[in-house]
């Protein structure tokens, strides 16, 4: 066990070395990774989403870490008595990763390097790692227990016994292999950041009137979200295991397909338009009931409806297909985006430049859809084109063709089976319904009648709301539920509906524990 542990440390390590000599390529945990997160149903990205929330991917790293962790054992376990073919197990892995590599979008041959190269460091380490630790260590000696030999079953001839100074030593001189290469692949990597040009840029301020500031909290009932989300607080989730960066010195966004005039436009072109300042809620379609995968942000951008006025929407184009640099992309109904929304080429957020990990150095934001089908981050090309030609990436996998956001309430405070101090309380949380808005929020306790909660001032529909509902609590265990009425006077629906395939649904509840 303890040789295959430390091939594929090695291995990746090196892996990891040859990755950092150049932007595009991965080391063969991110680039399995990739390909997993591509493969797998929908209800796993769900369940992933739900459990780790942004975290999601950090967990499939470990996860597929362990998955190598566990095939290195099985290699180390084979080593002894059959050599080639832990050689091939070896051999095998890097394929994986290099298969996974070349079949990224934009990718080449040569994205296959690093995991071949990798491979072959293994297969190397496991050649003088088997001289070593295994071809002199009889059954029953250290390095033969720590390889997974059973004396009882092993007859082999007895060989020169490995002592605890050399098993130590080479195991250390391993270990330091992989630690070393590693982390100098890491650091190599860093050479691609683009963090200190996104620090040099100097956004232009908004065309017309800035938006006014928003209080945080106007109805003053602690608990409750603020209305503005940091941009540090703001939920993240997207398909990218690493965070792509895009010099915005040689990025284009081209708008083509079924216009008038292709446009190819620089950053500096779109920081040279008229920019406009708009506060905007965004949600998550794995939003689950109750769930926090929703924020408000102050987005800075160009309008996307006269940048397609500008390119010329031809006839029959009912679609606005968008795409990332790392080719993730979705469909947008052009009748929607033309509606008079306020859909964005975002640039900024929360009066910075667009941080790298919400899509420096532009994205789009569309209120009153779903990301999935809308929010493009890292945004290279826009292709105008038809609803019959082209599904995008996770309506490909079953998820709904348009994505309206459904209307929501959530119930901040109290939290579920927090416990309360009798007397007077307040309950209170967020609703949303972008682009439709939020005309009411109620409250029920326990079976009692609806009651009307107060909600907060907001400027525009585009936004969620703050609601608050004063209480008098008495002692004992207590059910709270909330619903929402849209700015058209259509209720929330009660009933239930997991985010696959167009979201989720039905009222929140929790129960509070007064004494």
């Amino acid at each position: 066990m303890l040789v295959g542990l430390l091939v594929a440390a090695v291995a990746l390590g090196i892996a990891i070395l040859v990755a950092g000599l150049k932007g595009s390529w991965r080391s063969p945990v991110v680039t399995i990774g990739e390909s997993v997160v591509d493969r797998v149903p929908s209800w796993v990205k769900t369940f992933a989403v739900r459990t780790f929330g942004s975290n999601d991917k950090l967990a499939l790293q470990i996860g597929t870490v362990a998955i190598l962790a566990v095939f290195a054992v099985v290699i180390g376990l084979v080593a002894r008595r059959r050599p080639r073919l832990a050689a091939g197990g070896v051999a095998l892995f890097g394929l994986v990763g290099a298969a996974s590599a070349v079949s990224r979008p934009a990718a080449s041959w040569t994205s296959a390097i690093p995991s071949i190269v990798g491979a072959a460091a293994g297969i190397g380490a496991l050649v003088v790692l088997r001289a070593r630790l295994l071809l002199d260590a009889p059954a029953g000696s250290m390095a033969g227990t720590a390889a997974g030999l059973d004396p009882d079953r092993v007859g082999l001839p007895p060989g020169r016994p490995v002592g605890r100074r050399q098993l130590l030593l080479t195991s250390a001189a391993a270990v330091a292999v992989a630690a070393v290469a590693g982390g100098a692949g890491q650091a190599l990597r860093s050479r691609f950041s683009v963090a200190g040009r996104r620090a040099q840029v100097a956004l232009p301020p908004p065309t017309g009137p800035t938006a006014a500031p928003l209080p945080a909290d106007p109805l003053g009932v602690p608990g409750i979200t603020p209305f503005m989300t940091s941009n540090a607080d703001f939920y993240r989730v997207d398909t990218a295991l690493v965070v792509p960066q895009v010099d915005p010195d040689t990025w284009t966004l081209r708008i083509h397909g079924m216009v008038d005039k292709e446009l190819n436009l620089s950053y500096q072109d779109l920081l040279d338009r008229q920019l406009v300042e708009k506060d905007l809620t965004m949600v998550c379609v794995s939003n689950e009931i109750g769930g926090t995968l929703a924020g408000t942000a102050r987005w800075l951008g160009f309008p996307l409806a006269a940048l397609l006025d500008e390119a010329g929407v031809q006839p029959g184009a009912d679609q606005v297909v968008s795409r990332s640099v790392d080719g993730w992309n979705c469909g947008t109904p052009t009748a929607v985006i033309m509606d008079g929304r306020d859909a964005l080429v975002a640039v900024g957020m929360n009066g910075e430049p667009l941080p790298l990990e919400h899509g420096f150095p532009a994205r789009l934001v569309v209120p009153g859809l779903y990301g999935y089908v809308s929010a493009t981050k890292w945004l290279s090309e826009i292709e105008l084109t038809t609803m019959d030609a082209f599904d995008g990436y996770w309506v490909k996998r079953s998820w709904a063709k348009e994505g309206p956001i459904k209307t929501f309430s959530r119930i901040d405070t109290p939290k579920g089976l927090s416990r309360t101090a009798a007397g007077p309380a307040m309950i209170g949380g967020m609703a949303w319904h972008p682009h439709v808005g939020i005309s009411a929020v109620e409250v029920r306790i326990d079976d009692g009648a609806w009651q009307p909660a107060t909600l907060a001032p907001v400027p525009s529909d585009d936004l969620w709301v703050q609601w608050a509902l004063p209480w008098d609590a008495t002692s004992g265990r207590h059910q709270i539920t909330v619903r929402a009425t849209d700015g058209d006077g259509v209720v929330q629906t009660e009933d239930r509906a997991a985010p696959i395939p167009d979201g989720a649904s039905g009222w929140h509840s929790v129960v509070a524990l007064v004494a």
